[in-house]
């Protein structure tokens, strides 16, 4: 697979459906961001195509055109795809592991007991001014910002929502891929401030931005995640569909075959 640029890119309405819910907001999310990258086998009429961004990668198109190593690029990712591209999959990496995922969709109607604010917390939509402040927060957190670029890209974006003590991130909520008609959130908690409900507090201000804008608010977690699927239904949203991506190990090393090189001119006058 080689990197192409957006203006190379074909007509993705097959590839990509817009106003998709969920993951298959990723596609627009790249188009419209930036942050992100084209993959294609080849860079003109493209048989196979992928789009990656934040360790996620959409895959779509015809595996039986594909080189043993095509995939080798997106080792130690999560990616999605078609049940056509798991043999392919397999045979890439030295792990690949089906992970369950739950995708729910918000219900504006659905009835949310919003948490009181604890004492010294403030819950509001992040600004520029607290790029500092997300670029503080422990590495086993930062991914909450890798789908805008980073701290700059996500404080400046205008789709998060942050729980602040003084000037210090307890908990953030932000739309993580942005789409037309759907804006697929994420959401953490620093491990000291959990079980606070300021996840939900945060995740209520930035549906309710989501809702302003005219697009509706969807959510994935794995299944095997309670305290995520419970903070999702009672914060108003609803299971829609299951499905399952594969987190991908190592590639595999293939082995070169050694080329044959013939005697040159000057061995041959020697003898």
């Amino acid at each position: 697979m080689i990197e192409i640029a957006p203006q190379q890119l074909p007509t993705l309405s097959r590839w990509f459906p817009a106003g998709s819910p969920g993951l298959g907001a990723l596609a627009e999310h790249v188009l419209s961001t930036g942050a992100g990258n084209w993959w294609a086998d080849r860079p003109d009429r493209p048989r196979v195509l992928a789009v990656t961004c934040a360790d996620h990668v959409l895959l779509r198109g015809d595996p039986s055109v594909l080189a043993p190593d095509a995939l080798a690029r997106f080792a130690d990712q999560y990616v999605e795809t078609p049940s056509r591209f798991w043999p392919a999959l397999g045979s890439a990496f030295e792990r690949v592991v089906p992970w369950e995922r739950m995708l729910y969709v918000h219900q504006a109607q659905a009835s949310v007991s919003l948490p009181r604010t604890p004492r010294g917390v403030t819950v509001r939509r992040l600004t520029p001014e607290d790029v500092p402040a997300l670029a503080e927060l422990d590495s086993e957190n930062a991914w909450i910002h890798a789908s805008w670029g980073g701290p700059f890209g996500l404080a400046t974006s205008g789709h998060a929502w942050a729980a602040f003590a003084k000037d210090r991130i307890l908990s953030v909520a932000c739309t993580y891929f942005l789409g037309s008609a759907y804006e697929d959130i994420a959401v953490v908690t620093v491990p000291d401030h959990r079980r606070e409900r300021l996840a939900l507090a945060c995740v209520a201000g930035l549906a309710a931005d989501i809702q302003a804008r005219g697009r509706t608010a969807s959510w994935c977690c794995s299944r095997d995640n309670r305290p995520s699927r419970l903070l999702a239904w009672t914060a108003g949203f609803r299971l829609t569909r299951e499905y399952v991506h594969h987190a991908t190990g190592r590639a595999l090393v293939r082995e070169a075959r050694a080329t044959p090189v013939p005697a040159s001119g000057g061995a041959a006058a020697l003898a």
